[in-house]
């Protein structure tokens, strides 16, 4: 098995916590707990618009319940707001779109636009080859993307190799229209500035984890694709429907408030994993699952 010294735990603070995210987590610190590794708080928040108070608190609140331990990373909302809210990097995000600039193009094309012309949300690549200026107010910056791309993810387990991009992650964004750096290229910036060598994260986001390296391989000297990942099993909530905070799915925060125990919930998220025994904390879901 594939080892790493450092892995984080990274909440977009968009709705309340619900159990799909601790699942993710605990299997995130269980994890680092078997390698003895560190584990980072990086709250993403650059969608501003999104972003609340309520919810960056409902994070800290949700780990110190559970106990789902880091060893990096703000410790209360102040020391995020002061110190580690993403918009305190933003001078990093820009060196790298910059070095990205041969790489791109600017797009203006609205999501109305792109589903009409597209199919199943896949950009068709309408201005690829218009040559609209980058620093033309309210466009986005798309990566030029090859059609063949070989990718080496290092996994758990061992390299997967894929052949090419998903269909989706065609000609990505990695600077949206209002000007912020989009999740794909924060995502990259912040692991390498943090040096975070293991990602765990859902099987929902293995396309954006080959976004991810292929445009690692566009910025001197990164060293993303030499992460390990682990992408793990979503937690359903019916049939294939997984868990999110905008479906409305029982939040920790309810389910706190309504006096279920830390282990209560752990053994919840186990029953929906199909693990018989109760489970009392993240050590023994990940035993359980792993």
């Amino acid at each position: 098995m594939q080892t790493f010294s450092k892995t984080r735990i990274a909440p977009t603070p968009s709705g309340f916590l619900h159990l799909g995210n601790v699942f993710s987590f605990a299997l995130t610190a269980g994890l680092a707990a078997r390698m003895n590794a560190a584990v980072l708080l990086r709250i993403d928040d650059l969608d501003q618009e999104r972003a609340n108070e309520v919810f960056v608190q409902d994070i800290f609140d949700t780990l110190h319940f559970l106990n789902i331990p880091f060893s990096e990373g703000p410790q209360d909302y102040p020391a995020y707001k002061n110190t580690w809210s993403q918009l305190h990097r933003l001078p990093l995000y820009q060196q790298a779109l910059e070095e990205l600039k041969p790489h791109v193009f600017a797009c203006d094309c609205s999501r109305t636009q792109i589903a009409r012309a597209g199919k199943d949300g896949v950009y068709p690549g309408t201005c690829r080859d218009k040559n609209i200026p980058l620093d033309t107010p309210g466009v986005a910056w798309r990566l030029r993307t090859a059609h063949d791309a070989t990718l080496r993810v290092r996994t758990l387990e061992g390299p997967v190799i894929e052949t090419a991009l998903p269909a989706q992650m065609k000609d990505f964004v990695v600077r949206k229209k209002d000007g912020f750096p989009a999740y794909q290229l924060a995502s990259v910036v912040d692991d390498e500035h943090f040096g975070v060598d293991g990602i765990i994260r859902g099987e929902d986001l293995w396309p954006s984890t080959l976004a991810q390296i292929y445009l690692s391989t566009l910025l001197p000297g990164c060293r993303f694709g030499e992460k390990v990942f682990h992408h793990h099993p979503l937690l359903l909530e019916t049939g294939d429907l997984k868990m999110s905070k905008s479906a409305g799915s029982t939040s920790v925060q309810f389910l706190r408030k309504s006096g279920k125990a830390p282990h209560e919930i752990f053994s919840a998220i186990g029953a929906m994993m199909g693990i018989a025994a109760p489970v009392r904390d993240y050590l023994e879901l990940t035993d359980a699952v792993l």
